[in-house]
């Protein structure tokens, strides 16, 4: 069995259309706190496969998430972290990394490294392209995740040339949380996903 986990309740970014941003904007605290070991150790009994991916947090907030990539290495469950925010230095990186050589991680660079921050806002792109080519050297497998924004659905090709480079596995997501007016929707409609609004209202009438 699979969970996916949100071990913090902290996150050094500032995405757009994030959970987080809703409270901030009423003014509310973002719920939860970080994953103790004791926690953690209660739930991973009764799963063979674990997803770090933060809804309102990144993983990498968590300090204790290289010990839980060691214990899930140890125990032989499958681990997968969703990295975004970049605030962490190098040598935390490398050492991460190594606690878990069979993990897979999953970075959210959304453009080419230098544009990423206009929708993650405060990352430092640039250096999170370095830790995912590091990741690359350490770990089971890595992932670019590139979601598909206005600012940047023009940068597919450079991007596809430069994850091919560097021998990258990247994954183009076409998003579907865009609204009519919104300055982050992609122009052309292949590239993100119409939510049909009144499909949906039917559906709900039929409940």
């Amino acid at each position: 069995m699979k969970i996916n986990l949100d071990i913090s309740s902290r996150c050094t970014l500032e995405c757009p259309k994030c959970l987080r941003m809703y409270y901030k904007a009423n003014g509310k605290k973002v719920p939860g706190h970080d994953m103790t070991l004791k926690e953690y150790h209660k739930i991973i009994s009764y799963f063979s496969e674990v997803q770090f991916c933060g809804n309102i947090s990144d993983p990498t907030m968590n300090n204790l998430l290289p010990t839980f990539l060691e214990i899930n290495y140890q125990n032989g469950i499958e681990t997968t972290v969703d990295n975004a925010a970049s605030h962490r230095p190098k040598k935390w990186y490398e050492k991460t990394f190594k606690s878990n050589p069979n993990a897979t991680w999953i970075f959210g660079l959304d453009g080419i490294p230098e544009q990423s921050h206009l929708y993650r806002i405060n990352q430092d792109g640039v250096k999170l392209f370095e830790m995912m080519l590091l990741a690359k050297k350490e770990v089971k497998n890595v992932i670019w995740n590139y979601i598909i924004f206005k600012y940047n659905e023009n940068d597919l090709e450079e991007a596809q040339k430069l994850s091919n480079h560097y021998g990258l596995n990247i994954s183009f997501i076409k998003s579907s949380r865009f609204n009519k007016k919104d300055k982050y929707k992609p122009v052309n409609p292949d590239h993100y996903v119409e939510r049909n609004y009144e499909n949906v209202k039917t559906k709900m009438s039929e409940w």
